[in-house]
């Protein structure tokens, strides 16, 4: 080495505060050729992620709307057949019920309810009792089904 040639250092222009080893992190492009990178605008993606979360909850909620109306439905079902059951177990019956067959309910002119195996159209010219109310169907847990009803 020459000693009348000064000891040259090169030194690197760029800010070492801008450079990284690892590009990927920088928050805008860092070469000229890079994808673009642009703002996020919060309050637009906000907005999108509100507005999708409500129509979801809404269809939910309308989902257990249904639910809760099928099950009202059902459980006004149950104590029809609960109510019925309890008035013809207090009928007078003169058979067996047998599971799964259907009966008539009649109402006799001293005001007692009675079971027959005789439907309203089998009985001919008159019906012997004062008012026909139901026909029902004896389900397999012993509560009664109506399958039509005149003045229940």
């Amino acid at each position: 080495m020459d000693p009348n040639k000064e000891e040259q250092t090169s030194e690197n222009p760029i800010d070492k505060d801008k450079i990284t080893d690892i590009p990927s992190l920088l928050p805008y492009p860092h070469t000229i050729g890079s994808a673009l990178v642009t703002p996020v605008d919060k309050g637009k993606v906000k907005g999108k992620a509100v507005l999708a979360m409500e129509e979801q909850t809404h269809i939910q909620m309308d989902q257990i709307k249904e639910q809760i109306e099928l099950l009202a439905k059902q459980a006004r079902a149950l104590q029809d057949r609960v109510d019925i059951s309890y008035k013809i177990y207090q009928a007078d019956i003169g058979f067996e019920p047998a599971i799964g067959q259907i009966y008539h309910l009649y109402e006799r002119t001293d005001d007692q309810w009675v079971l027959s195996l005789v439907a309203p159209s089998e009985w001919g010219r008159r019906i012997p009792f004062q008012s026909f109310l139901a026909t029902v169907r004896l389900l397999a847990d012993h509560t009664w089904e109506l399958q039509d009803r005149d003045s229940l």
